[in-house]
């Protein structure tokens, strides 16, 4: 760098991750201006004197601009004297464990299910815990601006560079939390979308990491690992990419379908008919399995969810004999109060999944492994096995739009007309309102029930709904009515 100015890192450096395209903004000269940061906010600090130097254990998906960039990552932690241990191609769930196991801060470098020009670094204290804006990461930001301008003074004993296999430790460790040994024979399409669950499923649910074979019979799809996607975008949340999922599950007679993203760190569901299950129906599915597990222990389980759950989350959870805790959206809320709580499990609609036992950390694999143990295992009455559409329905009561974003000139104008409407004319009868994240109004204990989440993005000028509703009628009719005041300011809420 030639100004003496830091450069505005705010675009690259973002509130939870590192994430932009590469070489633009985002250089292997960046890369090692945060390892450098990195080492100084996050491994350094507390060191006592005359202590065996810091370690730090990096990894990287399959985008090609990974190597570079995490050399030059771990240049700049050598060079302020940390120790860096490597663990190459690695699924993001896979670096978690790494630094929960070694007990070390740790560095994932993918851009999850972005397009493959970006890159970026999900950074984590000792034992997987979160490095997010107020956890380090806008000191890092801060830091590694100025390291662009006047690199740092290179320590006395610098450190050194080593690698480690710990894929095959990564799969044991995952087998140890869920047995799948007694579930029947399943045939399981999984969709890896030339990301990362291309190298970990054949480790965890088959042979490749020299474990016991399981009574799967897994039909891959897109399994090389190819950071330029030439099949479809590696992001299960948009429905386009699901397709040839959906479709091999029928074709196949499979019993099951899963999808992973690019990092591999999310998974979603597709039943036997090629219909997806929700992510909703997911974390009940498998918190209601936590919560099982812990009460045979004599614990109370506490269990997390996010404001855009399903009300079947918490209306199932509960009953369970659960404590259950609404966050927040995003994964550092969840993982914060997942710490605060001790809780055993906690789920977004996101299809993140996260447990105690794996950090506090997400793990759509083990997730994934979950949802076979339990369709492995479920039964009729009469003695048949459940399909996963049977099993699912449970989880499944009620009518949800998804996730629908609205692109509008004047966000705090559009929010304004829905208040109005829903909250200070109470048309539709007295309603509960909250701003926890966003607007979220609920006429849940009333008929007919309904609630929506309105929430801002923090980086575009849109709008995001969610609307639930206990009929397709309604949900249908709330989901217009909002969408006609977010859209159009001279519309009004015919409820």
């Amino acid at each position: 760098m030639t100004s003496a100015t830091p450069p505005d890192l705010s675009t690259l450096i973002k509130a939870y991750d590192v994430r932009g395209v590469v070489p633009e903004p985002f250089s292997p000269e960046v890369a090692r201006a945060i390892g450098a940061a990195f080492a100084d906010v996050v491994v350094l600090p507390g060191r006592a004197d005359g202590a065996p130097r810091p370690r730090v254990v990096v990894g990287n998906d399959m985008r090609p601009s990974g190597p570079e960039l995490v050399a030059a990552f771990a240049g700049g932690l050598t060079a302020r004297g940390v120790d860096v241990v490597t663990i190459g191609l690695c699924s993001t769930d896979g670096l978690y464990h790494a630094s929960g196991a070694l007990d070390v801060p740790g560095a994932m470098f993918t851009a999850s299910h972005n397009p493959a020009q970006y890159n970026g670094i999900k950074m984590c204290w000792a034992g997987a815990r979160p490095v997010g804006e107020d956890s380090g990461l806008g000191a890092i930001r801060t830091l590694a601006a100025q390291y662009l301008v006047e690199p740092p003074a290179v320590a006395d004993e610098q450190g050194t560079v080593s690698d480690r296999e710990m894929l095959a430790e990564y799969a044991a460790f995952l087998r140890s939390l869920v047995d799948l040994r007694e579930a029947r024979p399943l045939k399981v399409v999984v969709d890896a979308g030339n990301g990362m669950g291309g190298l970990t499923v054949p480790a965890v649910l088959g042979e490749a990491a020299g474990l016991p074979a399981l009574p799967f019979d897994v039909v891959p799809l897109y399994f090389e690992l190819d950071g330029t996607f030439p099949n479809h975008e590696a992001n299960p949340l948009e429905p386009e990419n699901l397709r040839d999922l959906q479709a091999a599950v029928v074709e196949h007679g499979a019993d099951i379908g899963l999808a992973f993203d690019g990092d591999a760190d999310r998974c979603f569901v597709i039943d036997e008919r090629g219909e997806p299950v929700t992510p909703s129906a997911i974390t009940a599915l498998v918190g209601l399995r936590e919560v099982a597990r812990e009460r045979a222990a004599g614990r109370t389980p506490t269990v997390i969810y996010n404001l855009i759950s399903s009300k079947v989350v918490p209306d199932l959870l509960d009953a369970a004999g659960a404590r259950t805790v609404r966050t927040r959206v995003g994964h550092s809320f969840i993982k914060a109060e997942m710490a605060r709580n001790d809780a055993v499990f906690g789920g977004e609609h996101s299809a993140h999944y996260y447990f105690r036992d794996f950090f506090f950390a997400d793990t759509g694999m083990l997730a994934a492994m979950h949802v076979l143990a339990a369709l492995g295992q479920a039964r009729a009455a009469d003695g048949r096995p459940l399909t996963l559409s049977e099993l699912s329905e449970a989880y499944e009561p009620y009518s949800a739009s998804g996730e629908i974003n609205s692109r509008v000139e004047d966000v705090a104008a559009a929010r304004a007309r829905v208040v109005e409407a829903y909250v200070t004319q109470q048309g539709a009868g007295p309603v509960e309102v909250d701003e926890l994240d966003g607007l979220t109004v609920s006429h849940w204990d009333a008929q007919p029930r309904w609630w929506f989440n309105l929430r801002a993005s923090n980086t575009e000028p849109l709008l995001r709904l969610n609307v639930e509703a206990a009929d397709e009628d309604i949900m249908t009719k709330v989901r217009d009515d909002v969408l006609a005041l977010v859209r159009d300011a001279g519309a009004g809420a015919a409820r």
